[in-house]
């Protein structure tokens, strides 16, 4: 099976659910019903979006090939992953906007409790069926599992890994097993809108979904404050 991208192309480094509600303009959809909402964190990685979901009463799942890997592991891959991480920031610093982590140490203290709060999760978690080592464009679930699928990260973000191909293939995938798909950000890792946007909304809109760009609550890389939002017409 073609894989989106292979495990070792994509450090792991994980986000909370404060900024999960703020990337994909999930605060009235939660506060609404979302309780009976079940959702689908696809790439989630070290992220805390399931482990505090699940806490709050939500039913949340995730999947990532990362999760084939024990908590031991995980948690030397992300030991690994810091320092490069923290350094790519540092040298691309202008192209972050930092009014709400105010500094890089700061952004890193978030980002390490996020990791804490997966890897406190994880084993209890994956038992429980909650994390699940898979990944795009072949996903373990049933047609229509989900109510809503998100993709944080990956999908646009490593345009130059992931060809326009598998783009279309892996949102395909997420529509078959989730009614709704929001993906975030659209730029690439180099800052620029994805070489792939175009062709990604310009195929699902053929196909008669529904397809929205729509402005966030978040921005961190500058200009990065658009998700895609597809979803069954």
């Amino acid at each position: 099976m073609t894989r989106a991208c292979d495990i070792d192309d994509v450090l792991p480094w994980g986000r909370n659910r404060a900024e999960y509600i703020c990337m994909f303009d999930l605060a009235h959809q939660l506060s609404n019903g979302g309780q009976r909402m079940r959702i689908l964190d696809c790439g989630g990685g070290p992220a805390s979006f399931t482990a505090e979901m699940t806490a709050l009463g939500f039913d949340a799942v995730a999947a990532d090939p990362l999760y084939a890997f024990s908590r031991d592991e995980i948690a030397a891959r992300i030991v690994e992953a810091r320092p490069v991480m923290m350094s790519l920031v540092r040298a691309a610093r202008e192209r972050f906007r930092w009014d709400e982590f105010g500094s890089p140490e700061e952004l890193e203290e978030v980002r390490l409790s996020a990791m804490r709060h997966f890897l406190e999760d994880f084993e209890e978690g994956r038992a429980a069926g909650r994390y699940h080592p898979s990944a795009l464009p072949e996903l373990p679930f049933a047609d229509g599992e989900f109510d809503l699928a998100v993709s944080s990260h990956f999908l646009f973000l490593y345009s130059q890994k992931i060809n326009l191909s598998l783009h279309i293939r892996g949102f395909r995938e997420l529509l078959r097993v989730a009614k709704e798909v929001r993906a975030f950000p659209l730029l690439d890792l180099d800052g620029a809108r994805s070489a792939h946007l175009d062709a990604v909304l310009a195929t699902f809109t053929r196909e008669g979904f529904e397809v929205e760009i729509r402005d966030v609550p978040y921005e961190f890389q500058v200009g990065g404050n658009e998700m895609l939002r597809l979803a069954r017409g």
